[in-house]
């Protein structure tokens, strides 16, 4: 898949982030898109970006899904099938994904299965729906999206983080079998396994909304429950901090994410874009997911302990997490 040109891609989690520079890149190689998400302003925003770098001729089209339902993906591939014209894919970018649930223990059973439902059931639904179109098409390729989370389940000793890297594991998992699968059964379709490290999105305040469907601002005493013992735990006054001043640590920590990070969305989906026109199944976003890959291979037996993670930080990284 050297060439995007007149290939139809489909992209999950398109209206921000990592989701809306692949798309939009995609357009501009002349790519046709077939984009979703659950938040609509922005996917309209993703929508008119790729417009404006597309050349003429490019169809786009836009769906709502929640790729955590079955029935939403099954409508979102109609609605392909549909604005397209079509029963073949080339390109499937399952890129959708939210953070919450990070303790097992101390926080809700629905943010936990919603946020594993979006990063592990969305990938499933999606592959599930769109493998007999990407088997119809001359060539395929499905991209799915882990983390470093994916090989390493933590964000260092401070910060429980369950829902998430368990999903991400199970994606990291399906899709290299899928590389195998795919191989004995449809040898033109091809696979790859796109694990970022920080990247700076707005995944925090978006999950925040998905979660809740309240923004940082609007959220309750007891949204910030979790959030207040995760600064307590790194050292922060949270107990004598009002709501309001959570309220506003905690946007600072969005904001300081999506804009501090070591790799913009942008630069993120070209390393994607340039791993799959190479054809490889293996593709590492950032400084931080080479050296976190190396350190875990490396000694898997402390990968869990304080002072790897600090040795972690000492090489500049993770400290947005608090790790020092």
């Amino acid at each position: 898949m050297k060439d995007f040109a007149g290939k139809l891609a489909v992209v999950t989690g398109a209206g921000t982030g990592m989701g809306r520079e692949l798309a939009r890149q995609l357009a501009s190689a002349g790519a046709h898109l077939a984009l979703c998400d659950v938040l609509m302003d922005k996917l309209e925003e993703t929508r008119g970006l790729c417009a404006q770098a597309a050349p003429a001729g490019t169809r786009i089209s836009i769906s709502k899904c929640d790729v955590s339902r079955e029935a939403d993906v099954l409508a979102f591939r109609a609605d392909v099938e549909r604005e397209h014209a079509t029963k073949s894919i080339h390109l499937l970018f399952n890129n959708a994904g939210i953070g919450g649930g990070g303790s097992f223990i101390e926080e809700s059973r629905e943010d936990w299965e919603r946020t594993f439902g979006v990063c592990w059931g969305g990938v499933y639904n999606c592959t599930r729906a769109f493998m007999p179109m990407l088997v119809a098409s001359d060539a395929g390729h499905i991209v799915n999206t882990s983390s470093v989370n994916g090989f390493w389940a933590c964000l260092g000793p401070n910060n429980a983080h369950t829902a998430y890297s368990a999903a991400k594991f199970a994606v990291k998992g399906f899709t290299e079998a899928l590389i195998v699968d795919t191989r004995l059964h449809a040898p033109h379709v091809k696979v790859s396994l796109v694990m970022p490290g920080h990247i700076g999105t707005s995944i925090v305040e978006n999950s925040q909304k998905l979660l809740s469907n309240r923004s940082i601002g609007q959220m309750s005493s007891e949204d910030l429950k979790p959030w207040r013992s995760r600064a307590a735990r790194m050292g922060m006054p949270a107990e004598s901090m009002s709501d309001d001043a959570m309220r506003a640590t905690l946007q600072t920590l969005s904001d300081t994410f999506r804009d501090k990070a070591p790799v913009s969305a942008a630069q993120a989906a070209e390393i994607i874009l340039a791993g799959v026109r190479a054809d490889r199944w293996r593709i590492l976003v950032g400084d931080d997911a080479h050296d976190l890959d190396r350190a875990v291979r490396a000694n898997p037996e402390e990968a869990y302990e304080p002072a790897f993670a600090a040795k972690i930080a000492e090489q500049g990284h993770l400290r947005i997490a608090g790790n020092r």
